[in-house]
């Protein structure tokens, strides 16, 4: 089944309001492809909103608004929820590192998004992080938006 699998970026401007938020949700309105989230996902977006509002780029209101309306998506079924065996997730992650890390700089958390889309055959990457868009098309992932 053809699918995008978005990483924490892209949610996170999909949820909140920042200067990619527009073009988040351009995508999420043009686009016939379900848009899986995986537990990863689910709990980096979730940490990134909390963390905003630690370091006051967010309201703690504009924050729990964030949040319910992800949940609220997910719960209704907008948001497909994507499961991957963790230890097949991390093998593949050391994989992708051991290969890419030294010559392109990759985050730990990025590389695990990466992977989990590789994993779950994504149709399309979704992710406003240059460095991880550039890792997900050396891979050969579609990427957007």
């Amino acid at each position: 089944m053809a699918t995008a699998v978005a990483d924490t970026s892209f949610l996170f401007s999909l949820f909140g309001n920042d200067a990619h938020t527009p073009a988040a949700k351009r995508w999420v309105q043009q686009t016939q492809l379900p848009l899986t989230v995986t537990t990863l996902g689910r709990y980096e977006l979730g940490n990134a909103i909390r963390f905003a509002t630690f370091r006051q780029a967010i309201s703690r209101a504009d924050a729990l608004a964030s949040l319910a309306a992800f949940e609220t998506d997910f719960s209704s079924g907008h948001l497909q929820p994507a499961s991957c065996d963790v230890n097949a997730i991390v093998n593949e992650a050391s994989r992708i590192s051991g290969l890419h890390t030294m010559s392109g700089g990759h985050r730990s958390f990025d590389i695990l998004h990466v992977a989990t889309a590789r994993l779950l055959n994504a149709t399309c990457f979704l992710s406003f992080d240059a460095n991880q868009r550039k890792l997900a098309t050396t891979l050969r992932l579609n990427v957007g938006p």
